[in-house]
């Protein structure tokens, strides 16, 4: 193999930053309209040093060989999420908001990785003009910005399949055609119109418009971030507000190659998805087990405030119950209440659903549904090969016959997961937190949850965490978000070596 192209790598990252730059104007814009003139300058000053870098690094690497290989898409995609999130650092910092570059950084993985958690004590007191720069970063990594890039790259004559390989791994491209290029439009415009969608469901629900775009932004990408110190809770007495959040939170956990198809009116291929019904199935099951549970704890406070006209406690328990459930398995990180004040078996049980994620080709971080059936599938038919040894018994998905080397890979990511939540756990223990905080720590910035337990609960934040705990949840985030295969590659020698 001959050697890596490195000019083409830092062509995209150039690219990268000029789109980073485009999205970052829209803080600029929002802090000239509710006139935010102490900050507006600096949040100018960002954008331009981030589309001049961009620019500049295109111009010096414009005369380059135009292939990605699978190396080049492998270093592509994981040195663009650390750029995106270096150069997303800039609104912070500049603006003060978040003057320290680890806490700074670390905000902006956690939008960009679409994790939702948090070192902001005060979101409330953000300027506007962040606070959408903030929701914005969820929002470009919910879809991801590398699979925005390959609808763009063909104009620039460099082709994007093999960046669509390493960013999207769930997502079936065989159902889209003809070109990934297409591909990524099409998901893109179906991303966009239900960001608006709800956006507009929302504020005609109650929530301001700023509000309302900013939770649209955060919902649609499974990101968490809020405008508000409560999260969702801000609004308990608004039982509209969130129903319409878990009805999107709950879109966006589905394939959303499904929705192509719902539109192109192939309704029977949407209810004929073996990983869709499991994914109803999961949530109904998990809701109604956990709303029994919390609801015979006649002693427990949902929230602060009751609307007069909610239909009661029952009412009130199963909403919170669904809007936790879907949260969590969606990796949306909102919240209504504390989960983890509930009952200890409901943290226990939400503790594990941390390993469930939603459908695979979604928003949603964690190990993902598919991979959660196939493991079930596969443990079932054990015990059948151990009954019948003789007998030649093929895993079936969707009605067809899995091949083995698809087996092999779900079972390596899902060992392979484990042991990187067990390692993440033991680094996090080693730089002095508490069992509780740990596992939780680990197990949601490997998940893209957000609020986790201990000292990371819904009720606090990451702020308190040591700066060397933040780069290691930082690491854990983008493994997750990246599927840990994109980024564990890079640390093997074979990765490096030339054929």
């Amino acid at each position: 193999m001959t050697k890596l192209n490195f000019p083409i790598i830092l062509h995209v990252m150039g690219i990268l930053l000029v789109f980073n730059g485009v999205f970052m104007s829209a803080s600029v814009l929002t802090s000239w309209y509710y006139s935010e003139s102490a900050i507006l300058s600096q949040l100018l000053s960002s954008f331009i040093v981030v589309v001049t870098s961009g620019i500049l690094l295109m111009f010096f690497t414009r005369k380059h060989d135009k292939d990605i290989g699978t190396k080049e898409g492998y270093l592509i995609v994981t040195l663009g999420w650390i750029i995106m999130a270096l150069s997303g650092s800039l609104p912070y910092i500049f603006t003060g908001s978040i003057p320290s570059f680890t806490n700074a950084f670390f905000e902006t993985i956690s939008g960009y990785t679409t994790t939702g958690a948090t070192i902001v004590e005060d979101i409330e007191i953000l300027p506007k003009g962040v606070l959408i720069w903030r929701s914005l970063t969820h929002w470009i990594g919910g879809m991801g910005i590398i699979v925005l890039t390959i609808a763009i790259l063909p104009m620039f004559g460099i082709g994007g399949m093999q960046l669509f390989t390493a960013e999207a791994p769930g997502i079936n491209t065989d159902k889209l055609k003809p070109k990934i290029t297409d591909v990524a439009k099409r998901l893109w415009l179906i991303y966009f119109s239900f960001t608006a969608l709800e956006t507009l469901l929302l504020n005609l629900a109650g929530m301001s418009l700023f509000d309302a775009v900013n939770h649209g932004l955060s919902t649609l990408s499974t990101g968490g971030f809020s405008t508000k110190n409560a999260s969702i809770a801000y609004w308990n007495d608004n039982y509209w507000i969130q129903y319409i959040i878990i009805l999107f939170m709950f879109m966006s956990g589905t394939n959303f190659v499904l929705f192509y198809l719902a539109f192109k009116l192939k309704f029977k291929r949407l209810m004929a998805n073996e990983e869709f019904r499991w994914y109803i199935l999961f949530v109904s099951i998990i809701t109604l087990i956990t709303f029994i549970a919390v609801y015979f704890q006649g002693d427990l406070t949902l929230s602060s405030t009751q609307h007069p006209m909610l239909l009661g406690r029952i009412e009130a328990t199963f909403r919170h119950a669904l809007f936790q459930v879907v949260a969590v398995i969606t990796t949306t990180g909102f919240v209504t209440s504390d989960f983890t004040a509930w009952l200890p078996f409901i943290s226990i049980f939400f503790f594990g659903l941390f390993f469930l994620g939603g459908s695979a080709g979604s928003t949603a971080g964690g190990v993902k549904i598919v991979r959660q059936v196939f493991l079930i599938k596969n443990g079932i038919l054990e015990f059948k090969r151990i009954l019948h040894p003789n007998a030649v018994l093929p895993m079936r998905y969707n009605g067809k016959s899995v091949d083995q080397k698809i087996v092999y890979n779900v079972l390596g990511f899902f060992i392979l997961y484990m042991l990187s939540f067990i390692v993440g756990t033991l680094v996090m223990s080693l730089l002095g937190l508490d069992f509780m905080t740990s596992v939780g720590a680990a197990a949601s910035s490997l998940g893209n949850v957000g609020p986790a337990f201990g000292d990371v609960s819904p009720v606090d934040n990451y702020n308190g965490l040591p700066y060397l705990a933040k780069w290691w949840s930082s690491f854990l985030m983008l493994l997750g978000r990246l599927e840990l295969f994109t980024v564990l590659i890079l640390f093997t020698s074979y990765f490096w070596k030339k054929y």
